[in-house]
């Protein structure tokens, strides 16, 4: 049975994990969401997200965001090569509802996967 469990070891955790994403990443870019992503040396993906105060002045807001990106990582990190992933709001995206954001997720996985891959 398939694990969709998003443990620890999942995430990017501290800025020592978050650097070398940000120094050598291949990006896949929309209008409201940049992911930065980097080949990692473990046998599995990891997600950290960078949520301005800037771009979504509220924590709710901010949260929402937050728990869309990780519930769909959770159902694509077995789709995924052994990437570190960062995930970048950008302004205009608390305007959109989850069913668009988890859209532009789906688009920007495929991106990731074919331009880490190819």
């Amino acid at each position: 049975m398939v694990n969709y469990s998003y443990s620890r070891e999942l995430r990017l955790l501290t800025p020592e994990d978050f650097q070398p994403v940000f120094k050598n990443a291949v990006p896949a870019v929309s209008p409201h969401l940049t992911l930065l992503a980097r080949k990692n040396t473990l046998d599995h993906p990891r997600i950290g997200m960078a949520i301005p105060k800037k771009h979504i002045k509220h924590a709710v807001g901010r949260n929402r965001i937050r728990r869309v990106v990780r519930e769909q990582f959770r159902h694509q990190q077995h789709q995924l090569p052994n990437i570190d992933i960062v995930v970048i709001a950008k302004a205009g995206i608390a305007d959109l509802s989850n069913q668009e954001i988890n859209k532009v997720l789906d688009k920007l996985w495929r991106k990731l996967v074919q331009r880490c891959n190819g």
